[in-house]
């Protein structure tokens, strides 16, 4: 194996594993480029036992298989039935298909169970040729990731009979979690082209305190934030990103070329970042990083469909039609975290704004294959959800505000804690007969929040293997609850987890 060409890889993709293997996506942070220093890369497998007991690695002249697998069980006060296309596989958050009290399978709690390739390999002085893909699946269906079958297969099926169901940025690709190639630069900085994590996504991840946890936290269960706004956006299959580190400040950019026909959730973006660090602030070090982020005509599909009562709550339970929402978006994303020892203290805050469409598709099959894959027929496309067409009302704001810490009790036992909120505004069409009022859920567009606070212990047993279990109790109110069974889920879940 060659060692160096395998560091590189392993921080081109961020997600360089320190000591402490328990919720340790913010130890190499993902904002930054490759460093100066090649760390100690773990040796080569050469048995089973060795895979299964040690930290080697699946690795051959640089490139390097590797995965994770995460299974558990878990009860919701308010769930919904368990979907093997869905990513996050159970209805972690509180959503509008939750119903009742049930046990169930808990996948990918911790972290989403995937599986991947990747490597390096020099090409003259200090650069490197790298490249990475990985597919992200359900570890007890065994599919692929993908949000749009999950919601087609419930297309038809009324909202309380639905098994959990959403949107995603995975749509049942090998690639759907990312495909990408590039080269790498410790003078220079890392250049990738095609299937890749949004600059907001790598960003939350690294200044989230539960690591972007399905089960535990708010902005891991849902990518609205991580993709500026819709879930779509959190990855673009057909982009450039380029990352450059110098000292403790470090820049990015991102653009998508290319839109819906070449499997992108938006027909163009934008995205740059500016970070850096400061050593030795009082006891510790103080990281900081912004982002701004614009999305043209981005497109996010729901499942629709009946009648509600004053208070948002439904009434009437047809057959559920799948309809597309087309919107530019502008995000400004701020981050923060400090480091004491053992101690991190994590704050993060993201202002969106929806506007009208520069484009809609003036056909259902422009849009057929486009959002979701062919074969998967929508019902209606719309954009005129927000201001400066006729018949639609303000522009939507969305706020979303993080607060939490992680403390490592020793190397291989943390404790994490996070609480999430969400703010939208009152957008009501203004010719509208429905009244906002505080509170209300009697429409969508009214002003509404989201709340939701977690934890949870993840005790590393094995170089490879650890355990975990923890809860997260959300709430939902006013327009964000509109159309909703009931507003609040908790979910105490265990599982256990590996990673090769």
């Amino acid at each position: 194996m060659r060692k160096s060409g395998m560091a590189v890889a392993i921080f081109a993709a961020g997600i360089m594993f320190g000591p402490n293997g328990a919720l340790a996506a913010d130890v190499g942070l993902v904002t930054k480029a490759p460093p100066l220093v090649t760390p100690t890369i773990p040796a080569t497998c050469t048995g089973v036992s060795q895979f299964f007991l040690t930290d080697c690695v699946l690795s051959w002249y640089g490139i390097s298989v590797y995965g994770t697998i995460d299974a558990g069980v878990g009860y919701q006060t308010h769930g919904a039935p368990f979907n093997g296309y869905y990513p996050q596989g159970a209805s972690y958050s509180i959503q509008k298909m939750n119903r009742q009290a049930m046990w169930g399978l808990a996948p990918s709690g911790l972290g989403a169970s995937s599986i991947g390739v990747r490597g390096a390999e020099s090409i003259g002085g200090d650069w490197k040729f790298i490249f990475q893909l990985e597919a992200g699946f359900d570890p007890y269906s065994l599919q692929l990731s993908n949000g749009g079958s999950s919601m087609f297969e419930n297309k038809g099926v009324p909202l309380n009979q639905q098994s959990v169901n959403a949107d995603s940025s995975r749509g049942g690709q090998i690639y759907n979690s990312v495909g990408f190639l590039g080269v790498s630069s410790p003078t220079y900085g890392t250049l990738t082209v095609f299937r890749q994590n949004s600059l907001t996504l790598d960003g939350l991840a690294a200044y989230d305190p539960l690591a972007l946890s399905y089960a535990f936290s708010q902005i891991g269960f849902s990518s609205v934030a991580s993709g500026a706004g819709i879930t779509e956006t959190a990855r673009a299959t057909t982009s450039v990103k380029y990352r450059y580190q110098y000292g403790d400040f470090r820049a990015a950019v991102l653009y998508q070329f290319g839109g819906y026909d070449l499997d992108n959730g938006a027909n163009g973006a934008v995205q740059l970042q500016l970070g850096g660090d400061i050593q030795h602030l009082g006891p510790g070090t103080f990281s900081v990083d912004g982002i701004f982020s614009y999305e043209k005509d981005a497109a996010s599909l729901a499942l629709g469909g009946g009648t509600t009562n004053a208070n948002g709550v439904p009434i009437t339970f047809p057959a559920q039609t799948v309809t597309a929402t087309i919107s530019n978006n502008t995000a400004w994303v701020g981050l923060a975290k400090y480091v004491v020892g053992p101690l991190k203290l994590y704050a993060g805050y993201e202002y969106i704004d929806f506007a009208p469409p520069s484009d809609v598709p003036t056909t259902l099959e422009a849009a057929n294959g486009t959002f979701v894959g062919a074969g998967f027929p929508l019902t209606a496309i719309s954009g005129t959800a927000y201001s400066g067409l006729p018949g639609s009302g303000s522009d939507k704001h969305l706020q979303i505000m993080w607060l939490g810490a992680k403390y490592s009790i020793t190397d291989n036992l943390d404790v994490a804690s996070g609480y999430y909120h969400y703010i939208q505004n009152d957008y009501l069409v203004t010719t509208s007969t429905t009244t906002c009022v505080a509170s209300s859920a009697a429409h969508s567009q009214c002003g509404g929040t989201l709340d939701a606070i977690s934890g949870v212990i993840d005790w590393r047993f094995a170089p490879k293997w650890d355990t975990y279990f923890g809860i997260m109790y959300s709430n939902v109110n006013g327009g964000l609850s509109n159309g909703y069974l009931v507003r609040n889920n908790l979910d105490p879940s265990v599982g256990l987890r590996f990673r090769f």
